[in-house]
């Protein structure tokens, strides 16, 4: 078991002594980072340094960051400490410790807890200068880029040698001067944000907004989570991509991109979808979850797992012109979408972006809307959407409120027992199982003469507009649309009935929930859009 630990200390720091604390005799490589106090700064004289923490924010904080360090680099021991209040020229002001089993594991360590301690954790300096003092500022890492070994103003009492840069060669650094301006942020607020872990499932129409203004925003620790590669059909909503990136994985793009905005903030993707098997390994130790998924299965999952484990969810969904945005605190008892829908709606009974079809800034606006609730949740800001859902119309404009009352069922700080959990588990494990067997209930004609000469008799679910851009040859379909097929037993039970929509997608849900009922359904793979071309 690695020993992390990241401390203040209001005395003198003994390297010898902190050094002991790391002695492992597994470990062939150790490495120690010193910063001390020197006497100048920028031209001017320095008298003494100056250090306060938000120690309930920063302790916690540091601790993920040496326990990030131990996983990323595979070292046994490592340790922190950093100096608060008054010290003195030539004092040390932080000692960062690691034990490894070869040198490099040591040294990247070493750097890794440095640089993420300085622009993560909430620590104010405070240089007092022969002629005054610099005020109280922030401490961000010296450098942006692992090689780059300048002393920056903010991080200039690292024990190290540089030549001094040109303005026009230094790189720009990120500025929070802005937001830092409002009353309702200030220096204390962007430490919050600092000291912050998001997990943004989906980095799609939604995802994108979200991450670029959590980035921009300085939140210490990014998860982004999507399994879906890019495609030319995203960009007009998804336009923090490009044309030539298609094929690749989003998430892996986002985190390109996130990295390029704001270097301070620390990164992780998955390329993977979020699964009850994988739900409690991605989402632990996250402060906010964002949905920005596109189906109902993953929705209702981060519902119930963020209920059950007393995190705040924010989530939104779109459809062409409109789209709703819902806060699901479980630290103060508000509604979730079990209380609107005890049972999760279906995929592939509402049309997706694909299907139905939406303008690009729909999903734009509403992850923008998602991102200032996140930061809002964050900064403890009053005017958070309470038990209600926000319902957006951007082809006319309005928006209304929605009251989401919270049900009877929903006990202490969730809405699901951890039996909900489990039900969440095995539904989405029944929904692979289903999605396996999908094979079964899909056929492709290339004459849907065919088809009826076997003895199937072709249904239409798609409505009339979808029947309009796209017909079939044959008059001889009859049109039954999604909702009407399902809402009662309406078809006689000794006939054989092939599905057709769109793309294949409702097609599929309505031919499972028709075999629920014992009817012989099949669905036409690839919709009218596949047999068209």
């Amino acid at each position: 078991m690695s020993a992390a630990r990241f401390t203040f200390s209001q005395s003198p720091l003994d390297g010898a002594a902190l050094r002991e604390r790391l002695t492992d005799v597994r470990c062939g490589g150790f490495c120690a980072f010193e910063g001390w106090v020197r006497d100048h700064n920028e031209g001017r004289a320095v008298r003494r340094l100056e250090y306060e923490a938000f120690e309930a924010l920063a302790v916690t904080e540091g601790e993920r960051i040496i326990a990030e360090a131990c996983e990323r680099f595979g070292v046994t021991r490592a340790l922190c400490v950093h100096r608060v209040g008054d010290l003195d020229l030539g004092e040390m002001a932080v000692w960062v410790g690691v034990s490894a089993g070869h040198r490099d594991e040591a040294f990247k360590a070493a750097r890794y807890i440095i640089d993420e301690v300085k622009h993560r954790v909430p620590i104010w300096k405070k240089e007092h200068y022969v002629d005054g003092d610099s005020g109280w500022v922030n401490c961000e890492r010296c450098a942006v880029h692992a090689h780059d070994h300048s002393h920056d103003h903010d991080h200039d009492h690292d024990h190290h040698h540089a030549q001094a840069q040109s303005p026009a060669t230094v790189s720009p650094s990120v500025d929070y001067s802005r937001q830092r301006a409002l009353a309702q942020v200030g220096e204390p607020g962007q430490a919050k944000l600092r000291a912050s872990r998001v997990a943004v499932i989906g980095a799609g129409g939604l995802g994108v907004p979200v991450m670029q203004y959590l980035a921009g925003a300085g939140i210490g620790h990014l998860t982004v989570i999507d399994g879906d590669a890019l495609q030319a059909s995203n960009l007009h909503r998804q336009t923090w991509y490009a044309l030539s990136e298609c094929g690749q994985p989003k998430a892996q793009l986002a985190e390109a991109r996130i990295r390029a905005l704001n270097p301070e903030v620390s990164i992780k993707s998955h390329l993977e979808r979020l699964s009850a098997q994988n739900i409690d390994t991605l989402l632990v130790e996250h402060d906010v979850l964002i949905d920005c998924s596109d189906n109902f299965r993953c929705k209702f999952l981060l519902n119930d797992w963020a209920q059950t484990h007393g995190v705040p969810l924010v989530t939104a969904s779109v459809h062409q012109f409109e789209g709703q945005l819902q806060v699901i605190d479980p630290r103060r008892r508000s509604s979730c979408l079990r209380c609107q829908w005890p049972r999760a709606t279906e995929d592939g009974v509402v049309g997706t972006c694909a299907e139905a079809g939406v303008l690009g800034p729909t999903p734009g606006v509403l992850g923008s809307l998602q991102a200032l609730e996140a930061l809002k949740l964050i900064l403890d800001m009053p005017g958070s959407l309470g038990d209600e859902v926000l319902l957006v119309d951007l082809l006319h404009l309005g928006t209304q409120r929605l009251r989401s009352r919270r049900r009877s069922g929903c006990q202490d700080r969730c809405a699901l027992s951890m039996e909900g959990l489990e039900a969440a588990k095995e539904a989405a494990q029944a929904t692979s199982a289903m999605t396996d067997n999908a094979a079964d209930l899909e056929l492709f004609f290339d004459d849907l003469r065919i088809a009826e000469q076997q003895g199937l008799q072709l249904i239409d679910i798609r409505d009339h507009k979808e029947i309009g851009q796209a017909p079939l040859p044959l008059a001889s379909i009859p049109h039954r649309p999604m909702l009407e097929l399902l809402s009662g037993d309406n078809l006689p039970q000794a006939g054989r009935y092939l599905l057709i929509c769109s793309r294949g997608q409702r097609s599929l849900t309505a031919a499972r929930r028709l075999r629920e009922r014992g009817l012989e359904a099949y669905s036409l793979k690839g919709g009218a859009v596949r047999w068209q071309s």
